[in-house]
């Protein structure tokens, strides 16, 4: 015993500790790696990223296993790093585009200043019904590609896979068309083509880089940009009134004058009918908000803060804009029928940029061609976004090859994104003077209708949500977020959407002057106006037939895959505490804030 305790003491006086950080023999730490090698690193597949696979094959080989399609849609790699500010300016003044700075003009020219504001006013109510319904399921189920996991899981499995490729089309087309767009808003300094390549390369760069820092990098971009669209309204809301009430250094008092001379409507319903295809046109992108659901921190406390957003964009900056516009701006302006209506980009046509002008404020219109040029690259960084994560998940339901459902480690789609930034190439295509206008309206026919059959896709997922909802035993109350619509919004929403459809097939068949048209035209008029109809129509039919789906009955939904929330009954009973304490001012904010 001793003789082990002197060789301790030994021990300890005549050996230092090993000191910190040393490897022992044969061991290996590793070595740090450089800058290059991280990047490269991590376009590396996410091993946790979600893969869907393939039903379990029955006798014919084709069946579709819907409940892993959810569970797939449900758990995915894509990372949660957007917060609240950034889902509520998507949500506020994320699809503000050339919508509304410049196809308001060929709108106002059509149908007139009422025309204008009875469309944009009806077809905000239709976004804010169908917003609200999407807000109660994304709340409910944050998956990846919402829309049509949607369709998929509470509707039939093929019409998901013709609303998920349908949206996805869309917003592939999207992007090379909002490239060259933004290359034709720079002619409005340059006042040449020839240099509308080389501002493709930079635009397409730029909106590529945007993509590659991920989900943040999009949110923070967004945020900017809709900051700047937000505070360019409102300030033309102010200067609209100065320049009708007389304080513009050019005319005098306006008031109500351009409603009585040339009138308040043109071209009678027709007119009125014009104008809804365009206002629809105006609001895509609304749905966004519903997407960025499964890459948001805490979707049940952000979304539906941002959801009620929605109401005062389509207040603020729609209909209190354009009612400006109609009292400082003829309807029979020949400057709104000079500009290219086909590219929907062109400055020299924006209401915006006209009463301006004719205001004789200096300066100003170029601050406004900024403003455009924003938005259409927002709307082309929306589209990478939008097409990406869409085409993962189809993917991911196996309604698109598996290899689409990559996801790196740094939470990018980094394979949809890499197919949407190739289709940006054919902006290149479309550069060519000569050919821009017919470029311009096949792609807008390929995503014209895209977003009215997905806005009433998601109306009609959430009446029949509801439906399997109470059927399977549950009550309201269970829900995180009610739409404040309800079941009758959704009905609203989705026959309005069926409206803007046949109107859009009127105003496509036989539009405003067609007796001067020969039929040729005629039929390329209708064909550029519908050709997303046909191609929605094939792919369902194609896809039912060949896998024989069946539509997804109210006992049998499966409404527990994908839930975020564990403890929901004791954290809303806890929000209902806290609200119970809140001031009446409070309480009426939250109503739409």
């Amino acid at each position: 015993m001793d003789n082990t305790k002197g060789e301790a003491d030994i021990s300890d006086k005549n050996y230092s500790p090993e000191p910190k950080g040393s490897a022992e023999y044969g061991a290996s730490s590793p070595a740090k790696e450089t800058f290059g090698a991280r990047i490269i690193s991590s376009f590396k597949r996410d091993p946790n990223a979600a893969v869907t696979q393939k039903g379990a094959v029955g006798a014919n080989g084709r069946v579709f296993d819907a409940e892993r399609a959810a569970a797939a849609t449900a758990d995915n790699g894509l990372q949660r790093k957007l917060k609240g500010r950034h889902l509520q300016m998507i949500a506020i003044g994320g699809s503000i585009g050339t919508g509304l700075f410049v196809g308001s003009g060929s709108a106002l020219s059509k149908g007139g200043p009422a025309s204008l504001l009875i469309a944009f006013g009806l077809i905000g109510m239709m976004l804010f019904c169908t917003v609200h319904a999407l807000g109660e399921l994304a709340v409910l189920f944050p998956v990846s590609g919402s829309f049509s996991a949607y369709s998929t899981r509470f509707l039939d499995p093929a019409w998901g896979f013709a609303m998920g490729w349908n949206y996805a089309m869309q917003w592939l087309v999207v992007l090379p068309l909002e490239i060259l767009a933004a290359s034709i808003t720079v002619d409005y300094w340059t006042n040449t083509t020839k240099t509308n390549p080389v501002w493709v390369i930079i635009f397409l760069f730029f909106i590529w880089s945007i993509n590659l820092f991920g989900v943040k990098g999009y949110g923070e971009a967004e945020f900017v940009f809709a900051i700047i669209k937000i505070i360019a309204v409102l300030g033309f809301i102010i200067l609209g009134i100065v320049i009708n009430v007389g304080g513009a250094p050019k005319g005098g008092y306006l008031g109500g004058a351009y409603w009585k001379d040339p009138g308040a409507f043109n071209n009678g319903f027709k007119g009125l009918c014009s104008v809804f295809v365009t206002a629809a046109f105006a609001f895509a992108g609304t749905e966004l908000v519903g997407l960025a659901a499964a890459e948001t921190a805490n979707p049940r406390k952000s979304l539906p803060t941002a959801v009620k957003q929605v109401f005062w964009r389509i207040c603020l900056f729609y209909i209190v804009s354009l009612t400006i516009v109609g009292l400082i701006v003829r309807s029979d302006d020949p400057q709104l029928l000079n500009g290219d209506s086909t590219t929907n980009a062109d400055a020299s046509a924006s209401p915006f940029v006209i009463a301006i002008k004719n205001a004789g404020i200096k300066g100003l219109d170029s601050v406004m061609n900024v403003v455009i040029l924003v938005a259409v690259l927002s709307v082309g960084n929306s589209s990478i976004y939008g097409s990406s994560r869409t085409l993962a998940a189809l993917a991911e339901q196996g309604q698109a090859p598996h290899f689409l459902a990559y996801i790196d480690r740094k939470g990018r789609p980094i394979i949809g994104i890499a197919i949407a930034s190739v289709i940006g190439l054919l902006a290149f295509f479309a550069a060519d003077p000569e050919k821009q206008g017919d470029a311009f309206a096949w792609m807008l026919a390929l995503s014209g209708l895209s977003s009215i059959f997905t806005w009433g896709s998601i109306c009609l997922a959430h009446i029949r949500f509801r439906k399997g909802w109470r059927v399977q035993g549950h009550s309201l109350d269970e829900l995180a977020f009610q739409s404040q619509p309800g079941i009758i919004g959704s009905w609203i929403g989705f026959i309005m959407n069926c409206l803007v459809l046949i109107a859009q097939f009127w105003t496509g068949f036989a539009p405003i002057g067609y007796a001067e048209e020969s039929d040729k035209d005629l039929v390329m008029n209708w064909f550029e106006a519908y050709l997303a109809a046909p191609i929605v129509l094939l792919c369902y039919i194609g896809y039912k037939i060949w896998y024989r789906t069946p539509f997804v009955r109210a006992k049998n939904m499966d409404l527990k895959t994908g839930i975020r929330e564990l403890n929901l009954a004791e954290l809303l009973a806890e929000e209902r505490a806290e609200k119970a304490t809140w001031p009446k001012w409070k309480k009426a904010y939250k109503v739409f804030c």
